[in-house]
């Protein structure tokens, strides 16, 4: 599985300019399932996101993770990150995993989450969504599990 996380002061979803999800201080992690990915992929890529020391200590270090933060997930289903273009200008998304069993694995992904014990909202998979998002710091980190982060 591969992931995009941010570290966001504040971010939200909508679909058809209804909100369906939003958090505070915390995270937006945007999921892309691999045709190759399964249950142990969404369980190590939940347990790296929740474990990730990105957000500051009171010495300014990078050095505290969700759990200890109390920060959120906004989580989003985003295929794209399987679009393949080293091969002409037009994506090739052959990588990403079929949308029933993608749906399921990121659905693992996101139950793992709230688990280990951090509140996670969600946007809605396979619709049309607009993320907003104030990325702090900026903070950005890519993630996939196939290459062991």
């Amino acid at each position: 599985m591969r992931a995009v996380f941010q570290r966001v002061s504040r971010a939200q979803v909508s679909v058809a300019g209804t909100l369906v999800g939003e958090v505070g201080a915390g995270a937006c992690v945007f999921v892309a399932v691999g045709r190759d990915d399964d249950e142990a992929d969404a369980d190590t890529l939940a347990d790296k996101v929740v474990g990730l020391r990105v957000f500051e200590d009171e010495a300014g270090r990078m050095n505290l993770s969700l759990l200890e933060t109390g920060g959120a997930i906004l989580s989003i289903s985003q295929f794209t990150l399987h679009g393949d273009v080293r091969r002409g200008k037009r994506p090739s998304f052959t990588q990403a995993m079929e949308p029933e069993r993608a749906n399921r694995l990121f659905e693992r992904f996101c139950d793992r989450c709230r688990r280990l014990g951090v509140p996670v909202q969600t946007g809605q998979f396979r619709a049309h969504m607009v993320v907003e998002l104030a990325n702090d710091g900026p903070v950005t980190i890519l993630l996939d599990t196939k290459k062991q982060f």
